[in-house]
């Protein structure tokens, strides 16, 4: 709290003042050493309190200002002295970019590393937020830090510590995880671990050991509600740059388990991405989703991309329609197969609609006889047109998208023929016949004309064979 004085000044010349006496007396303390700990914290909460706000705080934005803070935040033996400090930094950082590199130059990246080795949760915060925010705006080598201050191994630490507290036997699962401070933690490491495995792609491997506790922690959490609040969503992000795959051996065996597929329950970790995926296109407009979900799909297609056959068949029955949706026309059912396969035509998810169509082509094999299979020409035939993918020359026959039992599947729609409503309403009239038939013989020819598929074009093919005969001028009589 800020003690009379420092209250009654709080704007223009008046708190400028304060904060350069607070420095200057902080500045001098470092050598003198006369000041209680508890004054010398109380100076740095009044700092802390000024510079919320750039205007009229300069002082702590200069040289001088960020090396005097640093030397109490990283050499001070006084836990509330050196958080206060940190406290002070991070704002700093936060509000003006030119701080970052300002602390860069003043040699503190390699003092923020290091310290991050406390097992102080407040530390982790502070000093996440700083190593994060030095990401941007300066020229700091995480490459040293990593490989000479162990900051990926103090990470991984720092994870497996949050990871612990959802351990089975813990006491304190019930309360998942849910102390603030814990939280925001949690958040903070896993945004500095993205930034680093983003920026520094070869220091991905150094973060491996943290992939079990990143699934344990998502796994382990309620879903919330949004499904995507921090830290889903900072957790679903910093498993997308970390290398899962086992080709090269460098899928971590965690206890003898494999960390993406553990042996209690291989797809456990899949079908939970799948179950906030499920949850998330309920709980966001289609506005929203666009730019929401798109990492959630990435690390579920990254997932399939690498999983044994028995977890890729089940990530396959929860993502693609099923025989039984096939009573209805593919889309039109309420199952998370139908809410994706609208998504993916529709006009307010640009980034999306590729991904979710990509995800389905992925999801059959890549193979584009199965695509139209499994989700019906209707919904294949743009992706594989836009993609350049050849389109299967049976792609339009019944009987060749028939389901599991046999029966014929209408090749547009991926209803079942036996399924389909009979015809209602008045019958077309002759003119209405020829407009159709004009409009389906233009669409097969500008599709001939994009090269993708041959198809011959059914109006022109009925013409020749004589089943369209030239009708006299008083047919309707």
């Amino acid at each position: 709290m800020l003690n009379k004085s420092s209250s009654k000044a709080s704007g223009g010349k008046a708190k400028l003042d304060e904060v350069t006496d607070i420095l200057s007396k902080l500045k001098a303390d470092l050598d003198a050493n006369k000041l209680s700990p508890k004054k010398r914290a109380q100076l740095l909460e009044d700092l802390k309190v000024h510079g919320r706000s750039v205007e009229n705080a300069d002082p702590i934005f200069i040289t001088d200002g960020l090396r005097t803070l640093s030397r109490y935040a990283f050499e001070s033996n006084h836990t509330a002295t050196s958080q206060e400090a940190l406290r002070c930094l991070a704002n700093a950082l936060l509000l003006e970019p030119k701080t970052r590199q300002t602390l860069v130059t003043l040699g503190y990246a390699p003092n923020a590393a290091e310290k991050f080795k406390s097992e102080d949760v407040n530390d982790e915060f502070l000093l996440s937020r700083i190593l994060f925010l030095l990401s941007y705006d300066s020229d700091v080598n995480y490459e040293h830090l990593v490989n000479d201050n162990q900051l990926a191994e103090s990470i991984n630490k720092a994870l497996e510590r949050h990871a612990k507290r959802y351990s089975k036997s813990s006491r304190r699962l019930s309360q998942m995880h849910t102390h603030p401070m814990d939280l925001m933690a949690l958040s903070e490491t896993l945004k500095l671990m993205f930034n680093i495995t983003h920026f520094y792609p070869d220091l991905q491997e150094h973060f491996s050991k943290s992939i079990p506790h990143i699934f344990k922690i998502l796994v382990r959490r309620k879903i919330p509600s949004p499904p995507l609040l921090a830290p889903v969503n900072y957790l679903v992000n910093a498993l997308i740059n970390l290398d899962l795959d086992d080709e090269k051996g460098q899928q971590l065996k965690f206890l003898g388990q494999n960390a993406v597929f553990p042996k209690f329950d291989h797809k456990v970790n899949a079908e939970h991405l799948i179950n906030i995926l499920d949850n998330a296109i309920v709980a966001y407009s289609e506005k929203e989703l666009d730019n929401t979900i798109s990492p959630l799909l990435t690390l579920i297609r990254r997932v399939y991309e690498i999983a044994p056959d028995g977890v890729k068949k089940y990530m396959e029955w929860l993502l693609l329609p099923t025989d039984e949706e096939r009573s209805r026309p593919l889309g039109n059912s309420d199952t998370l197969s139908s809410r994706l396969l609208r998504l993916s035509t529709s006009a307010v998810t640009p980034s999306l609609r590729g991904s979710i169509s990509s995800m389905m082509f992925e999801l059959s094999g890549k193979d584009a006889s199965k695509f139209v299979h499994n989700v019906g020409y209707g919904f294949a035939s743009g992706f594989l047109m836009s993609n350049n993918i050849q389109m299967p020359e049976n792609a339009m026959e019944a009987h060749a998208n028939a389901d599991a039992e046999g029966i014929p599947v209408n090749p547009i729609t991926g209803q079942r023929l036996d399924m389909e409503d009979p015809e209602k309403g008045e019958p077309m009239t002759q003119e209405e016949k020829e407009r159709e038939a004009e409009r389906l013989f233009v669409l097969f020819e500008r599709l001939k004309a994009t090269g993708v598929v041959d198809v011959k074009n059914p109006v022109t093919e009925a013409y020749q064979s004589g089943r369209i005969q030239e009708l006299p001028d008083d047919a309707d009589d």
